[in-house]
């Protein structure tokens, strides 16, 4: 047995294990949030991982992405990803699309058989349309709303889509979802805190044609790791479930 689950076994028994290693997960998105949710998949195990961002790290990414270093600034996010999965869980085979996520390549891009597909994209009409064809294509789906200009962890909630609330980008999806024919399925993670308003760095950087909204440097992560802990129970768990049956 590999030493990356002697404590993982311990929770999750060999049945959970096993699943973990032959699920295979999408991950849209290796920002603030998206980071942390693949870190956490590779160190629980599971098996296969798509992983997609077209984006570099830049210097602007150091105070919340993890693997935003001065070493890796200037590489693509997913190329630097890859690699430190492998060096954490170098059995896991990771897939690394180069791609921006356009609402037209939804269909080819969800294609594959996932056991999941998670949503940790900042545009909304590409949020949408990931959610919505993950959800029509019958695949499981779990999403991250906003944590810009927020700083209070203790307001951070796990949900269906249908009931988020306090989340303006949330209330958004919901709108745009329903008209689709979507009105629940979808686990997500959002803050009931009333964000910051914009400070004036903010309004200078808008002003240089950048969308920039300020960052507490533990709230996308924590955003990341409770979505990656939401689907990793749900992968072992169904595997301990079918055993006990």
């Amino acid at each position: 047995m590999s030493a990356l689950f002697e404590r993982s076994l311990l929770v999750f028994e060999q049945a959970g294990i096993d699943a973990l290693q032959q699920s295979h997960v999408l991950v849209a998105g290796v920002g603030g949030v998206g980071g942390f949710v693949i870190e956490a998949l590779a160190r629980a195990g599971v098996g296969r991982l798509t992983i997609i961002d077209h984006d570099q790290v830049s210097a602007s990414n150091m105070n919340r992405q993890i693997i935003a270093l001065h070493s890796t600034q200037g590489r693509n996010k997913a190329d630097v990803m890859r690699e430190r999965i492998a060096d954490i869980n170098p059995h896991c085979i990771v897939t690394v699309r180069k791609e921006f996520i356009r609402p037209e390549d939804m269909d080819t891009l969800l294609s594959d058989d996932f056991d999941y597909v998670i949503d940790a994209i900042d545009s909304l009409n590409c949020k949408v349309a990931l959610v919505a064809t993950a959800v029509q294509k019958g695949h499981k789906v779990a999403s991250s709303m906003g944590a810009g200009r927020r700083i209070d962890p203790s307001k951070i909630a796990l949900a269906d889509i249908s009931r988020t609330h306090g989340c303006a980008l949330a209330r958004n999806m919901r709108q745009r979802l329903k008209k689709q024919g979507i009105q629940k399925g979808v686990m997500t993670v959002f803050s009931t805190e009333s964000p910051k308003e914009p400070g004036p760095m903010e309004e200078i950087c808008g002003a240089r044609g950048r969308v920039v909204n300020g960052t507490a440097s533990y709230m996308p992560g924590i955003f990341g790791l409770m979505l990656a802990g939401y689907v990793i129970q749900k992968l072992a768990a169904t595997a301990c479930q079918s055993t006990s049956n």
